[in-house]
């Protein structure tokens, strides 16, 4: 086995109001467990105005920046809807598929939230067809597995913590127990 030094991290947090604060305490936590955090936006870019050109230049970067990370610790809290961030999926497999191993975790408001079955519902709204078989209002079949995300992110995550919290975008436990699956994992 591999040993694993440095860690991609990545999720909405950068998004967020309190983002440079989340940022900073992550990268605390994983230099306090002997990892180096490796951020999306730790670059200075060279375009300055928001535009085409920039955000290639962004998923370059973030690109070259999975190249060089050992894993990932990817933050699954659902985001803008019942699943993850779009980016997050996104670097979950682009790890995967350079064959880096994946640790997620995942806030929720309730324990009620812990499967995307019922996030989905509480969301959109769901019925169940004649087939026994959950369709979404524009009659899509929703997974149903009894799992937190999408089958294909949850397979992929070594680890997939899920914390009912009220801090959804705060609350740093899921990132912790996803540090120490890393350091089992590593050791």
């Amino acid at each position: 086995m591999r040993r694993i030094t440095s860690l991609y991290l990545s999720g909405p947090d950068a998004a967020l109001p309190e983002a440079r604060a989340i940022l900073s305490q992550k990268r605390a936590l994983c230099s306090g467990k002997g990892f180096v955090a490796v951020f999306p936006g730790d670059t200075v870019l060279v375009e300055t105005e928001p535009s085409e050109a920039m955000a290639r230049e962004i998923y370059a970067d973030r690109v070259q920046r999975m190249r060089l990370a050992d894993a990932a610790i990817l933050n699954f809290s659902p985001w803008r809807g019942p699943n993850c961030s779009v980016s997050a999926a996104f670097e979950a497999g682009f790890m995967a598929a350079l064959g880096k191993p994946v640790f997620a975790y995942m806030n929720v408001e309730s324990p009620d939230d812990t499967e995307l079955r019922t996030r989905v519902e509480n969301t959109m709204g769901l019925e169940l067809d004649r087939a026994g078989v959950w369709r979404d209002v524009f009659g899509g079949e929703v997974e149903d597995f009894g799992l937190p995300e999408d089958l294909m992110l949850w397979a992929e995550a070594r680890k997939l913590f899920v914390v009912a919290t009220r801090d959804v975008h705060g609350d740093l436990t899921g990132f912790e127990m996803c540090l120490d699956a890393v350091k089992l994992y590593s050791d």
